[in-house]
């Protein structure tokens, strides 16, 4: 097993051998950390719809699930293992709750059509009051869209940047993975994923950089960049639309 230290390693030896639940609680605030921080990064999709301290407690269990589960025999970093475990328990918590209405959904998708329809006509990136005059709203309205949406684009960029198939979503089809005509399509997939990144407005990319590749939560990126929470999750909504918009055709490999 990886460990930062020898008090981990202790720790886990004694909890391997006795399962004494005093020795869980302290393995569980040694590594409270983390579930702050993937809260910190999936409230990115949640703004005010879900309050952060929620996100917290339904890692906990993942953290706990994940303490119990873990094998110290078997050379896994414990942080990675842990990792997706509070990450699905999160996401599991959140699906278990519904109360993302049909109707919501439903304007996920007309948003989404709304980008790819319009970006597609004018040859270039939408402004907000184009797809503002697209759906026939307000732009106080959109922006009121943008907040509303976020949650429904959780299955988002990160899976096809990742290339992880997580806790709580389903195993690929190893024998289409395996084939030819699935890498060929993969490969530009990635291509034309990478080529709409490019083409996006500058701030909606440095959110996704600073998101994806950087790995910062939600309130890093609002002092990073000077703007409230709130309009980082629109740039962000923005720019999954745009991004999903663009792999319309391709989405038996996104959500397969």
């Amino acid at each position: 097993m990886q460990a930062n230290n020898e008090k981990q390693v202790e720790l886990w030896k004694q909890y391997h051998e006795t399962r004494d639940p005093a020795i869980r609680e302290v393995l569980i605030l040694e590594y409270s950390h983390l579930i702050k921080f993937i809260a910190g990064r999936l409230n990115i999709y949640f703004g005010s719809n879900v309050e952060y301290d929620d996100l917290v407690g339904f890692g906990v269990f993942g953290l706990i699930d994940a303490i119990d589960k873990f094998d110290i025999n078997k050379g896994v970093k414990f942080e990675t293992y842990a990792s997706l475990r509070i990450r699905g328990s999160i996401i599991d918590s959140i699906r278990e709750m519904d109360w993302v209405p049909r109707s919501l959904r439903q304007k996920n998708k007309d948003l989404e059509k709304a980008y790819w329809e319009v970006e597609n006509d004018i040859g270039h990136t939408a402004s907000d009051q184009d797809i503002a005059d697209k759906l026939k709203i307000s732009l106080d309205d959109f922006y009121k869209l943008l907040n509303e949406v976020n949650v429904t684009s959780m299955v988002s960029l990160e899976d096809f940047l990742e290339q992880n198939y997580e806790i709580g979503t389903d195993a690929p089809n190893i024998s289409k993975a395996d084939s030819p005509e699935y890498e060929m399509e993969l490969s530009e997939l990635r291509d034309i994923l990478g080529d709409s990144i490019e083409r996006l407005p500058d701030k909606e990319k440095l959110v996704l950089s600073l998101y994806y590749y950087e790995e910062l939560t939600l309130k890093e990126i609002s002092a990073i960049m000077k703007v409230s929470e709130s309009r980082i999750s629109q740039l962000h909504t923005k720019a999954i639309m745009r991004l999903r918009s663009k792999l319309t055709r391709h989405k038996s490999l996104l959500y397969d």
